[in-house]
């Protein structure tokens, strides 16, 4: 888990297609470094994970009970 403050939170479980996409965008170009963007949906984001992937981020998806798709994306480590 990231530091306090390290961590932005976009809760688009409630928004139309395409703001989810847009306000991840736009939380990633706020992004400290180390820090963590976290996605909540009611819908797997398979388009934004190309996109991320594309762009250097990483993520990881976890299901939780209530039906919300927890995305967590971080800046991919350089090796």
């Amino acid at each position: 888990m990231s530091e306090p403050g390290r961590e932005l939170i976009v809760d688009a479980r409630q928004l139309p297609p395409p703001e989810p996409m847009e306000r991840t965008l736009a939380a990633l170009d706020e992004l400290a470094p180390g820090g963590e963007v976290v996605l909540l949906l009611y819908r797997e984001p398979f388009p934004l994970y190309n996109i991320l992937r594309n762009n250097g981020y990483t993520h990881r998806t976890q299901l939780r009970d209530d039906g919300t798709f927890e995305i967590r994306i971080r800046q991919a480590v350089s090796t």
